[in-house]
């Protein structure tokens, strides 16, 4: 099959061994895949990962290895999006939040596992969720990284007194804002780029740059989605004491931070990452998130290093590939 490989470097081989799903895994053909930043630090050595990368997608059903004695609702011809921490068939993690920690977890497309931008993919019955008709391919492809921002309302509870700040105005910052604009909270979403900004404006959503900011720590959350040191610090600095910071970016290399600052404010830190499906399916069936404005460029994947190389310049958002 084709495939979009990291080895030494990213590469695009026509003839890329098929996946052979184990009991419990389908065999998904893939029809439509997004790229995210987490793929690009992986081509920089992010993880050390080798193999097909990609972990954002939508596809359909080729196959099914049922395991003996579990029940599933799946069947060839389902279209279907897929959870990317996976475990055996027989594990005790028998939900998405414990998958997301289980130590004998593999991740698609991130760790000793392949993922989806190739023709097909394999990924555990379990992790599957069937993506509704009202939901376009293209919009499918951003029920993993929404999910992810679902998790906030997990892990917090947001009320509609809290003053709440989103530093970042990438992808998963505008994927934040959205969700956390449900909660009806007092939010700004504080970002660089005006014309990533103007997309949660045009949704009546606050934004302001970071120029505008007027210096006071009087945020009761602030969520940090800009995955750089600074970004921390400005996080920190907003925030009142006994208020909430929310991680939601890894953070490249070491980062320095004011653990004593954190100590004599009485900070909460939550770090957040992989979030509930059936959530983000729900918000874009419900039309409460709109993901169209972030597609920035599409690509066949026989490009894909092309995509690649567009989705690392400044500014630009979602990159899809199409694959089927």
């Amino acid at each position: 099959m084709r495939a979009l490989i990291l080895t030494n470097q990213l590469a695009y081989a026509a003839n890329y061994p098929a996946p052979q799903p184990a009991p419990g895994e389908a065999l998904v053909n893939v029809t439509r895949a997004g790229i995210c930043n987490t793929d690009l630090e992986l081509t920089k050595g992010y993880m050390g990962f080798h193999g097909v990368l990609g972990h954002e997608f939508v596809g359909i059903i080729d196959s099914l290895e049922h395991y003996p004695g579990i029940a599933d609702n799946f069947k060839a011809g389902d279209r279907v999006v897929a959870e990317i921490n996976c475990v055996a068939a027989d594990s005790p993690s028998r939900d998405y939040f414990t998958r997301a920690q289980d130590p004998e977890r593999t991740t698609l497309g991130i760790s000793c596992r392949d993922g989806v931008f190739s023709d097909m993919t394999r990924a555990p019955i379990a992790n599957l969720h069937h993506v509704p008709n009202n939901i376009s391919d293209d919009e499918a492809v951003f029920v993993e990284p929404l999910a992810a921002a679902c998790q906030i309302l997990e892990q917090v509870h947001v009320k509609t007194t809290d003053r709440v700040a989103i530093l970042g105005d990438g992808k998963l910052g505008l994927l934040c804002a959205q969700v956390l604009a449900s909660t009806s909270c007092d939010l700004v979403v504080m970002g660089k780029h005006r014309n990533k900004l103007d997309i949660l404006t045009a949704r009546g959503i606050a934004t302001q740059l970071p120029s505008e900011w007027d210096g006071r720590r009087a945020y009761d959350i602030v969520v940090e989605c800009t995955g750089a040191s600074a970004g921390f610090d400005l996080a920190r600095r907003m925030l009142r004491p006994r208020g909430t910071l929310v991680l939601k970016s890894t953070f490249e290399g070491l980062t320095t931070a004011n653990l004593t600052a954190l100590v004599v404010d009485e900070i909460t830190l939550v770090g957040s990452r992989c979030g509930p499906f059936a959530s983000a399916l729900r918000l874009l069936s419900t039309r409460q998130v709109d993901v169209a404005p972030l597609i920035h460029a599409r690509y066949p994947l026989d490009q894909g290093l092309a995509a690649f190389q567009h989705a690392q310049q400044h500014g630009v958002l979602k990159v899809l590939l199409d694959i089927a």
